[in-house]
């Protein structure tokens, strides 16, 4: 908004109540009425919309803010709107059938707990949803552990240990590709950033399943049937082969040769086409552009199989498009009204150091978790709150969209109203209660994302050096002096 003397700074009172205004409404939405986010968050934009001009500034201005939020997060609309496509084409091809029937290869009695979470894993990274893996390969492995004589806990544990660290690191995850577009950086960049605290976490937890693992099993006959009928349908419906791994790998290979998002994640639909007109007899072109539309659809009988394959396309992810456009809409008033800049500078004043920033942001994260309970609320309000912060210091965005991951995204199960929470109680039957103790990714995540940044391993300039580099380099870290 441009500057002029009818313009006045809002008092805390008037942000407050702003903020205040948009969580009554998603609460009372998401809450109450279990509708989805989007209409109260529009609401919640209508009232950030009225602050404004009592503001002082015109509805022409007001309008311009939202289109000006709208835009810094073009890029990442552009990007899901792709993945959509790349998800439907991977499905056709039989590509994401091909990852997950390989991960079912890995599941053994005797190493249940690591299986369960690789397998979950594979699926999440795979297919980019926590929700799906949780609603698939999850109710599966719950069956199976109970099979085994498995804790029900521990086994929940495992499962939603594997499943968010893919909705974490999966470019084609929602969650993934909104956060970077909040903080202001790109998703290669942001995965790229997050690989090294994310691995740190996964490995203890590889290890404190594999023990679980040790303990819990004590050997005897296994009923495998499930994983034998899953791999059966797979196979009766895909001609599977290793070559179907060939389109990961070629975005993963873009990623490290630092191709753009686009191109990179356009090169892997491409690749993915290829290979299922060579490899599958009923893919053909035809196909090809209906699934990059409307997903690809099967009929198997089958439950596990048809809720994990019925998936992708340009329009399932119009869901998160629509999010995206209308919180940015919200944020782009708070920003250019000020409204998020007094609140901001109130809590800013808390952290003195970088460190501090991080530890912040993080407890922002999971406060937006309870107090809005939505998964994608709780990485666009604090990501809209502290992105200037963030730049005023002198910090890369990917720390800020690093810290909206390791908070955000993975917290949200961990609560038992949280959209997260319910969701995982009417599908794998099992409370937080219950489960929290075991989910051990979950809850380790952001106080490792804290510690790891006080360390500088999650703090990085301007230019993306991690401060921990710049420290054994013997040169000057800005605000830790």
């Amino acid at each position: 908004m441009n500057e002029n003397n009818n313009h006045r700074m809002p008092k805390m009172w008037e942000a407050l109540l702003t903020l205040a205004f948009l969580v009554a409404m998603l609460a009372i939405g998401i809450m109450v009425y279990g509708v989805d986010p989007h209409v109260p968050m529009f609401v919640g934009t209508m009232g950030a919309a009225l602050m404004a001009l009592r503001l002082g500034y015109k509805w022409q201005e007001v309008e311009q803010a939202m289109f000006s939020g709208i835009n810094k997060a073009m890029q990442s609309i552009i990007i899901l709107a792709i993945i959509g496509i790349l998800i439907g084409v991977w499905l056709d091809a039989g590509t994401v059938p091909a990852m997950i029937y390989y991960g079912l290869k890995i599941l053994k009695p005797s190493i249940f707990f690591i299986a369960t979470l690789l397998i979950c894993s594979i699926t999440s990274l795979a297919t980019g949803t926590s929700w799906g893996t949780i609603g698939t390969m999850g109710v599966a492995l719950m069956g199976i552990g109970y099979g085994l004589g498995m804790s029900p806990g521990m086994t929940a544990g495992a499962i939603l240990s594997g499943a968010y660290f893919g909705d974490k690191m999966s470019p084609l995850s929602d969650t993934t590709n909104l956060a970077p577009a909040m903080a202001g950086t790109d998703v290669m960049t942001h995965v790229k950033f997050m690989i090294l605290p994310t691995a740190i976490v996964y490995g203890i937890s590889i290890v404190f399943f594999g023990v679980l693992g040790v303990m819990q099993y004590h050997g005897g006959a296994a009923d495998m049937s499930k994983v034998e009928e899953l791999q059966e349908a797979l196979t009766n419906m895909f001609n599977i082969n290793p070559v179907l791994l060939l389109p990961p790998v070629v975005v993963i290979v873009a990623v490290a040769c630092k191709m753009p998002a686009i191109p990179g994640i356009t090169l892997g639909i491409v690749t993915g086409a290829l290979v299922g007109l060579i490899c599958q007899p009923d893919c053909n072109l035809g196909t090809l552009f209906s699934c990059g539309m409307n997903g690809y659809v099967c009929e198997t009988g089958i439950y596990e199989i048809d809720e994990l394959l019925n998936s992708g396309g340009l329009m399932s992810m119009m869901f998160s498009i629509s999010m995206t456009i209308i919180a940015m809409m919200f944020g782009g008033i708070m920003e250019d009204s000020h409204q998020l800049e007094v609140i901001v500078n109130k809590l800013t004043g808390l952290a003195k150091r970088p460190a501090s920033l991080v530890a912040l942001t993080e407890a922002t994260c999971v406060a937006s978790n309870a107090l809005m309970p939505e998964q994608y609320i709780s990485i666009v309000v604090p990501g809209r709150m502290y992105a200037e912060e963030y730049k005023k210091r002198g910090l890369a965005p990917q720390c800020l969209s690093n810290a909206l991951e390791s908070a955000g995204t993975v917290s949200s199960c961990l609560i038992p109203w949280n959209t997260c929470g319910v969701f995982i109680l009417g599908t794998l039957g099992i409370g937080v209660s219950t489960y929290a103790p075991w989910a051990i990714f979950n809850w380790l995540m952001p106080i490792a994302a804290i510690a790891m940044a006080f360390m500088g391993i999650t703090v990085a300039d301007a230019n993306g050096v991690r401060y921990i580099k710049l420290k054994k380099a013997g040169a000057a870290v800005k605000g830790d002096q």
